[in-house]
C-alpha cells in the first residue's frame, strides 16, 4: 500500500527466488537471520548494502524497516514499512510498529494459510470446486444441476507414442499437450475438472452472475481456437526436429449435467456427471473418423455466430437420437 492509492497484491514467479533482486533484498535478511532490519535512508552514513535502497532514496523515501512476522509453524515472514517524512520514523511510530507486530503476524498466518490451501485447491481440483471444498462442501454426495458447456480433449496414438519414448520424455509431452489444450480452457476462464489420463474434461458454466448461455459458448469456442492455435505452434516446433505431429481432438456440448463430487467415504473428487458429459465424450471420438480436430454439436452452434461447417448427423454410442456436429468453416 501507498499513501493516496489502492491495496495491491503483486505475485512473483517462482524463478525470482534465485536473482540477485532477492538475494540482496532486506526481506532475505530478515528471513534468514529473523532480525529486525532498518535502513534511515536520510542519514547520510546510512549503509547501502541493498539493491532496493537506491530506488527507495530515488522515491525520496527518508527511512525503511523490515521486520520479521514468526509464524507457529517456525517460518520466518515479513512485513516492511517505507516513509517520507523527514528525519524518517519516529521513535513513538517504531513503537508503534512493534507493539501491532504481533496482531499482524497472527492475522497474516491465517491468511497466509488460506492463501496456501487456495492454491493447492486451485492447482488439484481447479477454482470453483476448490472454493466448494474450502467453503465445507466436502461431503460425498454434494453438488448442484448445472447448465454447462461441456469440453472433453484426448490425445491421440498415445499408447505408440508412449512406447516409443522414455517414462520422462512422455510425461513431459503430456504437460506440452495440456499446457496448449487445458492452458486455453483456463485463459479463457473455464474450469478443468480432470486428467484423465491423456485426456481431460473441462466446463464453461452458465451462471445468473457469470456467463449466459450465448457468452458461455463463445468462451468455450474462443478457448478451443486458442488450443488449436498453441498446438500448431507446437507441432511445427516438434516437426523441426524430426519429431512426428501430435493428433488430438476437442469436442464441446451444452447441457445439463450434476456438478459435485462422488467416491468413497475416504477419498472423493468434484466432477460432472450426466448424459451431456458423456455426450461431449462421443462427439470427440468423432474427430478422429472425421479428420478434423475440432467438434461442435448443433446445441451449441445455436449460440454461435459466425459461418460452421456441418459434418453431418451422427449416431453417439449409448446416444438415442443422431446429433448434428460442426466444424469451423476453412
Amino acid at each position: 500500500w501507498r499513501e493516496g492509492e489502492e491495496v495491491t497484491v503483486a505475485e512473483a514467479p517462482y524463478e525470482v527466488l534465485d536473482s540477485d533482486q532477492y538475494y540482496q533484498n532486506p526481506i532475505y535478511a530478515v528471513f534468514l537471520e529473523g532480525k529486525e532490519i532498518r535502513r534511515k535512508i536520510c542519514d547520510p552514513d546510512c549503509a547501502n548494502d541493498f539493491l532496493i535502497l537506491d530506488e527507495l532514496r530515488e522515491e525520496g523515501v527518508t527511512d525503511y524497516i523490515a521486520m520479521p512476522l514468526d509464524f507457529t509453524n517456525g517460518e520466518i515472514h515479513c512485513a516492511s514499512y517505507s516513509t517520507r517524512q523527514e528525519g524518517g520514523f519516529t521513535d513513538v511510530e517504531i513503537a508503534a510498529l512493534e507493539r501491532i507486530r504481533p496482531a499482524l503476524t497472527r492475522v497474516a498466518e491465517i491468511f497466509a494459510l488460506k492463501r496456501t490451501a487456495m492454491n493447492l485447491l486451485d492447482a488439484y481440483l481447479g477454482h470453483q470446486a476448490g472454493m466448494k471444498v474450502l467453503t465445507g462442501q466436502i461431503k460425498r454426495g454434494d453438488g448442484q444441476e448445472i447448465h454447462a458447456v461441456i469440453w472433453f480433449c484426448d490425445l491421440r496414438n498415445s499408447t505408440p507414442l508412449a512406447d516409443s519414448m522414455s517414462r520422462e520424455a512422455f510425461l513431459n509431452l503430456l504437460n506440452e499437450y495440456f499446457e496448449c489444450l487445458a492452458g486455453a480452457v483456463l485463459d479463457h476462464d473455464g474450469e478443468v475438472l480432470r486428467f484423465i489420463g491423456d485426456a481431460a474434461l473441462a466446463i464453461f458454466p452458465v451462471t445468473e452472475e457469470g456467463w449466459s448461455v450465448d457468452e458461455a459458448c463463445e468462451a468455450a469456442v474462443a478457448a478451443a481456437k486458442d488450443a488449436l492455435g498453441r498446438m500448431a505452434k507446437l507441432n511445427n516446433q516438434r516437426e523441426s526436429f524430426g519429431a512426428p505431429p501430435l493428433g488430438f481432438g476437442i469436442g464441446l456440448h451444452l447441457g445439463d449435467v450434476m456438478y459435485g463430487n462422488i467416491g468413497t467415504a475416504e477419498r472423493i473428487e468434484f466432477t460432472v456427471i450426466g448424459a451431456a458429459a458423456n455426450e461431449a465424450a462421443r462427439i470427440e471420438g468423432l474427430c478422429k473418423p472425421l479428420d478434423v480436430n475440432f467438434l461442435i454439436s448443433e446445441q451449441v452452434r445455436e449460440h454461435l455466430k459466425g459461418k460452421w461447417q456441418s459434418l453431418g448427423k451422427h449416431a453417439l454410442r449409448g446416444v438415442g437420437d443422431e446429433i448434428e456436429v460442426f466444424t469451423v468453416k476453412s
